[in-house]
C-alpha cells in the first residue's frame, strides 16, 4: 500500500474520524512527511469523510502546516512589532545575506527555508527565531552567523 495513506489512516483509527480530529491528523501528517502535499490533503478528506475544500482551507490557515515542500531546516522568524524594534530587520538581513534566498524560499541545496510567522511567544528575549523546533532569542547579525553555520555543520 501507499506509505501516506497508511500514515493517514493510523492517524485516524489513533484520533478519531470526526471534524475535531482534523487539526492532529494534519499534524501528524506535517510531522511525518515534513508537510502537506495535495494528495495527502485529499487523502485525509476521504478518510474523515470531509470536503477536501474544508482540508486545504484548515492547512492553508495554519502558518505552521506547511504544504510545499521545505528545506531540511525551517526558520521562521517573528514579524511582531516588539521583534521588529528590537533589531529584527538586521537580523533577517543577516539571514537572507548568508543564506542568499528571500521569505519563503528554499536554498538551492534544500539544506534551509526562510518563513516569517506571527508572535514565537518571546517577545521578553526579542528578536526570536526557529530553527525547526530549536528557539533562538536575542539575536543579532553576529549570532545569526553563529547559528547558521552549525546547522550548515550538520
Amino acid at each position: 500500500m501507499n506509505p501516506v495513506k497508511d500514515l493517514i489512516k493510523t492517524l485516524a483509527d489513533e484520533h478519531g474520524r470526526s471534524r475535531e480530529n482534523l487539526l492532529p491528523i494534519l499534524q501528524g501528517v506535517v510531522e511525518k512527511e515534513k508537510y502537506l502535499t495535495e494528495y495527502s490533503m485529499v487523502e485525509i478528506a476521504r478518510e474523515l469523510d470531509l470536503p477536501a475544500a474544508e482540508v486545504f482551507g484548515t492547512a492553508t490557515f495554519y502558518s505552521f502546516l506547511e504544504h510545499k515542500k521545505m528545506g531540511q531546516y525551517v526558520i521562521r522568524i517573528c514579524k511582531t512589532i516588539t521583534c521588529a524594534m528590537k533589531g529584527k530587520n538586521q537580523v533577517l538581513l543577516a539571514i537572507q545575506d548568508m543564506l542568499k534566498i528571500g521569505i519563503g524560499e528554499t536554498t538551492p541545496d534544500g539544506k534551509f527555508s526562510l518563513l516569517e510567522t506571527n508572535c514565537l511567544g518571546w517577545c521578553h528575549k526579542a528578536p526570536a527565531m526557529l530553527v525547526n523546533d530549536d528557539v533562538h532569542t536575542e539575536l543579532t547579525p553576529e549570532s545569526i552567523r553563529e547559528i547558521l553555520s552549525s546547522y550548515m555543520k550538520k
